[in-house]
């Protein structure tokens, strides 16, 4: 079968393949009528895209019966929704945009921007979340304006010596605070960057794959309810890791500046 890229696909393809990828994510299956409301379009439109899904190769999809993607469909999807949440990070946590607000421009923007954009997005908002001279203290609700001491180059300064005060502090904290741990043991919105990996396997290579590396941030986004899969972030890619593999990863845990 001929590779399927996201630039033979409209918006509004890639638009019902992430309606259908966070669908399945959630629910296992996709349901027309569950891909009607949230795109809030006409049942009649659904079949339509559906069919043309089909045709393409990116869904499997019969008339009343359940919608699922095939492996080039998540694919496909993978990256529209990478795109999009790399955006929408970027605006509410580097820019403080308001969350809805965010969300609706990475809606209209997700669908022209190139993959070293989103790396190069997706890396920036790495640094101001884990740099402690990038936090709070000079960026939060600014994006690059100092909210207290825009003109006065001695409070600038002052602010410097502050914050590297409290990087020292916090590497004379307790081993107990600073020691690695198991992905497995964050829970749901906690991140960690990572300090290396054990084993092997498939597991392993993908996420290489994706240019990560010991320092790369990654976030526990949800738990199954039984406790088992994980589905993490990395790299503004989603990855589903049986709690066994996610114990294999080492992450020292980052929190709020």
């Amino acid at each position: 079968m001929t590779a399927i890229t996201t630039d033979a696909l409209s918006a509004s393809m890639e638009n019902y393949l992430e309606t259908i990828f966070l669908l399945v994510r959630d629910y296992t299956v996709a349901r027309s009528k569950d891909i009607a409301d949230r795109l809030k379009v006409k049942r009649s439109s659904v079949t339509g895209a559906l069919q043309t899904l089909k045709e393409r190769g990116l869904v499997n999809y019969e008339p009343y019966g359940y919608v699922t993607l095939t492996e080039t469909g998540t694919a496909v999807a993978s990256k529209v929704l990478r795109r999009h949440e790399a955006l929408r990070d970027f605006f509410v946590n580097v820019l403080s945009i308001d969350p809805t607000e965010a969300d609706e421009a990475a809606c209209r923007m997700e669908h022209g921007i190139s993959k070293n954009i989103v790396n190069r997005l997706l890396d920036f908002a790495e640094f101001v979340e884990t740099c402690p001279r990038a936090g709070a203290k000079w960026i939060h609700g600014f994006g690059y304006h100092c909210q207290d001491h825009a003109q006065d180059a001695d409070a600038c300064e002052r602010c410097i010596t502050l914050c590297l005060r409290d990087v020292a502090q916090d590497k004379t904290k307790g081993m107990e605070t600073n020691m690695a741990i198991p992905l497995s043991e964050l829970k749901p919105g906690e991140k960690g960057q990572i300090e290396g990996m054990a084993g092997g396997g498939a597991v392993k290579r993908r996420i290489r794959d994706m240019g990560v590396t010991s320092g790369s941030l990654v976030e526990v986004v949800r738990v199954a309810p039984m406790g088992d899969p994980l589905d993490v972030k990395v790299k503004g890619y989603h990855l589903s890791l049986r709690r066994e593999e996610a114990a294999d990863i080492q992450v020292r845990k980052v929190t709020g500046h």
